[in-house]
Formats: structure tokens, C-alpha cells, sequence
């Protein structure tokens, strides 16, 4: 079932959502210190292609240096990421099919906002120690 939702997600909106992590990704990676900002828009574009399956979950180890590169993620990508998220989660909800998919886009807001300190994990591993 997962790869049938994934698959209709990656026609719908997966790669559109994923072309704009990438683009966000190789701009941040410009610059030296841009590049672990580069890094978060490629895995959470990588999350964005194939969603189902995986999970977002807290890093326990994240401190104030997480806060302050979410800060600066915010408003070097984060805020036109989670507008495409909206738009698209919008866009979806006008059918009947594609309620779930927006529903999903819109679950995906809060880390387009605020990806560090948060690792994609897949559903049926069993969470770690690391994670609780």
C-alpha cells in the first residue's frame, strides 16, 4: 500500500516538492556555510519524493545550535518551502482523491519550517534510545 500512495504522491506533487528542496539545497550550498543547510533541504527533499513509510521524529541530542540554524533556516528557505507545502496541500484538497495527499502536505509544514534537530526514520524499524 505504501508504494502505491507514494507512487500517486510522486505523480501529484513528490517532484514538483522535490525540485524545490533540490534548487533550495544547491543555493545553500554555495557558500561554506551554507552547505549544512544545503544538506537538511536534501534530506527533507529526499522525504518530500517518497513520504510514506517514514516518519519524522525529535532528535534528543539537539541543542541551542539547532535553534539558532533553524532560525536562519527559516528565513533563508524554510518560509517559501512551507508556502509550497500550502499551495500544493491546497491545491490537492480541492478533489476528493487528493485529500489525503494535501492532508499530508500540510503535515509536512512543520519540518520544511524547522528541519534541524529532527531525523526521517522509516515506520517499521523499531525506535532506538536515541529517539525516545
Amino acid at each position: 500500500m505504501r508504494t502505491i500512495l507514494n507512487v500517486i504522491w510522486l505523480v501529484l506533487s513528490g517532484f514538483w516538492l522535490f525540485l524545490g528542496y533540490l534548487v533550495a539545497g544547491l543555493i545553500l550550498c554555495i557558500t561554506i556555510i551554507g552547505i549544512p543547510f544545503g544538506l537538511a533541504a536534501f534530506r527533507i527533499g529526499a522525504y518530500a519524493l517518497w513520504p510514506f513509510g517514514n516518519t519524522v521524529v525529535d532528535r534528543r541530542d539537539a541543542g541551542a545550535a539547532s535553534l539558532i540554524g533553524n532560525v536562519l533556516w527559516l528565513l533563508l528557505a524554510g518560509w517559501w518551502l512551507a508556502l509550497a507545502h500550502i499551495g500544493t496541500g491546497i491545491a490537492l484538497c480541492l478533489t476528493i482523491i487528493g485529500i489525503p495527499f494535501g492532508i499530508a502536505n500540510f503535515k509536512m509544514i512543520p519540518i520544511s519550517l524547522m528541519p534541524l534537530g529532527k531525523d526521517i526514520v522509516p515506520t517499521d524499524r523499531p525506535f532506538t534510545e536515541q529517539y525516545r
